[in-house]
């Protein structure tokens, strides 16, 4: 016959807690509190002081509840050692453990090592009761620890013997909701109008009442979303992309390998600052934020040439690339930002990899790809691609904050106006001053942190390693590449002079160049000193003086006029606008509600058949006599024209061709005609009587008009 108890009757609170027991606390102090409120110390029978040091109290396995006791039945008639995991496998289990788990199997390996320590001296049997009193610990709870760890490395024990606690008995599920509940709930939570989850559970809920659908609480539904959707997921249907691409680290490059004017890179930058320019021509001064083009040696960071304007432009970036080149060399590589004022033919014309603008055989080769510089574009809306965007960053507080810019301070975004926002502007003038104070500070600041700086200044590294560095001067010749202009224009057919800006720039050698196609440099500083010409393969022909100075003064009054005359077709086209009503196609729309329904139409009874006479080839291709009579009318009446001396009965059309002469001139010379003055010119010019006078006024000159 099998036993009714187990071999072991008594047991102590540690353990009790230690045995993991069904239905009883895994911790000593948990078992305490079962055993005070269910009183099994008043339970003499059943409870007895424990003898032997450390005293302290022993409990009856027959107070243990049903399936405790049922457990140690079981384990008593069975007795099985459970399989103990591999070494890689015990310590990958053990990795992901909490760290309140780790502290405790260091607590038991650290107690063991004591028993091992004293057993020597005293055998296992004393030592484990010595340390077991010490530490206040049940000696059987540490034989259970030395059999965990029976046979296994001293350096393997962590994972052996870190609390294994028992699976809880599986619950069971609860009642599960409508996939179409949840599928509704992710598609209105899952918006770039990034809507709360409470909202979209609301009115979720209110269709799945109407649908009959099973739902859970909303916590619960959170919980199931935030399980089944990724938060990149999330992240990307809420926020989009761009947000996702912040979340993937950035690339970082090495610059420790290269030298000084191997790369530099260059973008604008909009100064959160008012400054005031210059009034032109008794206009009202232009007050907005200043725009600064900057190139920046990557391998330094040092910023090597910048420039000031209104807006971005090509003009701005081609000189601020002059003042680079010229004060320091020419760069192996250049990383531009892929907007269109450093895309310009210009700057890049010809680059290969140039995917702005429409490329064509002729295009005019760019600044730097005449001096053989290698072209790179930076990713779109990707400011971590160039190296200059930090340096940026440090300009917004260090100049546009300081203290002489009190007042003219505009904030770093419309909600963060400051209270003085627009009671000052800065004079240009001021502005570069603090300007160039500011970027040279920037420079020259010790403490840098690059892999290159150590603590140096941009200034000190980018001098130190220019000394040693292979650098590619600019000869003359090459200055004059990013001088203004570099425009495809066709010499005069006769005289081979150049006609640009509203002026004419010719010398003797010319001549040779007529009807050619040409390239033009300048300096937008002295426009009339005149232009260096170029053939289309970019060969240097000569300079041209300037012969006729009706143009521009410089770039910045072409640009004031490009300005008026946008602003005036502006207005232009708003004015038509607002004549316009009605669109084409609900003007069509109305019509064809108007349209009657197609009304019977008689059936002809008798056809007339109609015969074509055959026409002989050779009247096919001789003209027809009318045709004829009228081309010998028109050369004749032409001759006459022509030969006709000049009478007083013709001063009337002479007087209306020299006022279409007069206007035609203050087009070319770039003025600005009133909406009568156009509409007059253009029906004029369409007139037989323009064209007569046109041919007699290319014959003979001013001379028509006696």
């Amino acid at each position: 016959m099998t036993s009714a108890a187990p071999d072991r009757l008594w047991w102590s609170a540690e353990e009790i807690a230690a045995a993991a027991l069904p239905d009883m606390p895994s911790t000593r102090q948990g078992v305490e509190a079962l055993i005070k409120r269910a009183g099994w110390r008043q339970d003499t029978l059943h409870a007895r002081r424990r003898a032997g040091r450390g005293g302290g109290w022993e409990y009856s396995w027959q107070l243990l509840p049903v399936r405790a006791r049922h457990q140690l039945m079981r384990s008593e008639r069975a007795p099985r050692e459970p399989e103990r995991m591999g070494r890689d496998e015990a310590w990958t289990w053990f990795e992901a453990l909490p760290e309140a788990v780790k502290a405790k199997a260091r607590v038991r390996q650290s107690i063991l090592q004591k028993v091992e320590v004293l057993e020597p001296a005293i055998g296992r049997q004393s030592a484990v009761t010595e340390v077991a009193r010490l530490e206040g610990l049940g000696a059987r709870t540490i034989w259970s620890w030395l059999a965990l760890v029976e046979g296994v490395r001293a350096d393997d024990r962590l994972p052996y013997l870190a609390p294994r606690h028992r699976a809880a008995p599986e619950r069971p599920r609860a009642k599960d909701c409508n996939p179409e509940f949840f599928a509704l709930i992710k598609s209105d939570y899952l918006r770039l109008e990034q809507p709360p989850f409470t909202d979209c559970y609301r009115r979720s809920v209110k269709r799945a009442r109407a649908e009959g659908w099973d739902i859970l609480p909303e916590r619960t539904m959170r919980r199931r979303l935030d399980a089944a959707v990724s938060q990149v997921s999330q992240v990307l249907a809420r926020k989009g992309l761009d947000a996702v691409k912040r979340m993937y680290p950035a690339q970082v490059r090495d610059k420790t390998a290269m030298t000084v004017l191997e790369a530099v890179n260059a973008d604008f930058h909009k100064f959160d600052v008012f400054v005031r320019w210059p009034a032109a021509r008794g206009e009202k001064p232009v007050i907005g934020r200043a725009q600064m083009v900057a190139f920046q040696d990557i391998y330094s960071g040092r910023i090597l040439a910048w420039r000031v304007d209104q807006t971005p432009n090509a003009t701005a970036v081609l000189l601020c690339a002059g003042d680079m080149i010229e004060s320091w060399g020419i760069p192996q590589h250049v990383l531009l930002d892929n907007g269109r004022e450093f895309a310009a033919k210009a700057i890049t014309g010809g680059s290969p990899t140039r995917y702005r603008f429409k490329v064509r055989d002729e295009d005019i080769p760019g600044l730097f790809t005449a001096l053989g510089c290698e072209i790179h574009w930076a990713t779109p809306y990707a400011g971590q691609s160039k190296p200059i965007e930090r340096a940026f960053r440090d300009m917004c507080t260090a100049i546009a904050k300081d203290p002489r810019f009190a007042g003219a301070w505009t904030g770093n975004r419309p909600e963060a106006k400051p209270e003085n926002y627009g009671s000052r502007a800065i004079d240009l003038e001021q502005f570069l001053e603090v300007l160039a104070e500011g970027i040279e500070e920037h420079n020259t600041r010790q403490g840098r942190r690059s892999e290159v700086a150590w603590g140096r200044s941009f200034a000190e590294v980018f001098d130190e390693n220019y000394a040693i560095a292979p650098i590619r001067k600019a000869t003359e010749a090459q200055r004059r590449l990013w001088l203004l202009g570099a425009e495809g224009l066709r010499a005069d057919s006769q005289s081979g002079c150049v006609r640009f800006q509203g002026s004419e720039f010719w010398s003797e050698w010319m001549h040779e160049i007529a009807e050619q196609r040409v390239i033009v440099r300048f300096d937008p500083a002295a426009f009339f000193d005149g232009l260096h010409i170029y053939s289309q393969d970019n060969a240097y022909l000569g300079h041209a003086t300037c012969l006729l100075k009706t143009g521009f003064f410089d770039m910045d009054e072409a640009r004031a006029h490009a300005r008026a005359r946008n602003a005036w077709l502006a207005a232009e086209k708003t004015a038509l606008a607002a004549h316009r009503k009605y669109k084409a196609a609900e003007i069509g729309e109305g019509l064809t509600a108007l349209t009657p329904p197609d009304l019977p139409r008689p059936e002809a009874k008798v056809v007339r058949p109609v015969f074509a006479k055959p026409v002989p080839k050779s009247a096919r291709k001789a003209p027809a006599p009318d045709l004829e009579r009228a081309q010998a009318t028109i050369v004749a009446d032409l001759a006459a024209h022509r030969s006709a001396p000049v009478r007083v009965a013709e001063e009337e059309p002479r007087e209306r061709f020299r006022r279409a002469l007069e206007l035609e001139r203050a087009l070319d010379a770039g003025d600005r005609l009133t909406a009568e003055q156009q509409r007059w010119l253009s029906v004029y010019q369409t007139q037989p009587e323009y064209r007569a006078e046109r041919m007699l006024w290319d014959e003979r000159g001013d001379t028509i008009f006696g």
